[in-house]
């Protein structure tokens, strides 16, 4: 990666374009934790790509890239956020289900909902983390950087986040177990 890097920096469009197919799975994912529209995740992710690409060459250590564009990426969706702090979206659930067939079954697309739907019980800033973490793979120390925020204040984040999960799930299941149960007794 690091030479794919490079070589954008010197000016191959090719190879920069590389270096970012390279991350959009991750970019979008890291996107989607901060921002409720696609159109929003949408234009954070393309202002973050020109960005980079405009100051692609300010990159002093190209290992950082990762790094580097996901910083870009959350500078982006702040600046998106704070824009659109008293807008409410509101989607079209008419028409998702007239252009969804569903007797196609995904578990995958399911399970993705249902971690999309959990980590909506987080706070933005335990949600990212989170993403950061456990879907991209960062450590702690680069969440940091990315952030801008001491490495301590980012464990403190992910235990927290770790903790509500956790709980969250527990009291999920009790009331799950707890409804089966007396929709047993009451079956009988």
């Amino acid at each position: 990666m690091e030479l794919l890097i490079k070589k954008a920096q010197k000016g191959d469009k090719e190879a920069f374009i590389q270096a970012i197919d390279e991350y959009m799975i991750q970019m979008y994912k890291v996107a989607k934790s901060r921002l409720n529209s696609d159109d929003d995740i949408g234009d954070a992710m393309q202002d973050t790509i020109l960005s980079a690409y405009r100051s692609l060459k300010t990159l002093k250590e190209p290992r950082y890239f990762k790094t580097w564009i996901i910083k870009i990426l959350i500078n982006k969706c702040n600046n998106i956020m704070s824009k659109s702090k008293h807008i409410v979206y509101v989607d079209d659930y008419s028409k998702v289900s007239r252009d969804t067939d569903m007797s196609v079954y995904d578990s995958d697309v399911e399970e993705e909902l249902d971690f999309t739907e959990t980590l909506k019980i987080l706070n933005e800033d335990y949600r990212t983390v989170i993403v950061l973490y456990y879907v991209n793979g960062f450590t702690s120390k680069e969440i940091s950087e990315i952030l801008e925020e001491k490495e301590g204040t980012i464990k403190s984040r992910l235990s927290r986040a770790r903790q509500q999960l956790k709980e969250h799930y527990m009291t999920n299941n009790l009331l799950d177990n707890s409804l089966k149960l007396n929709l047993g007794g009451h079956v009988r």
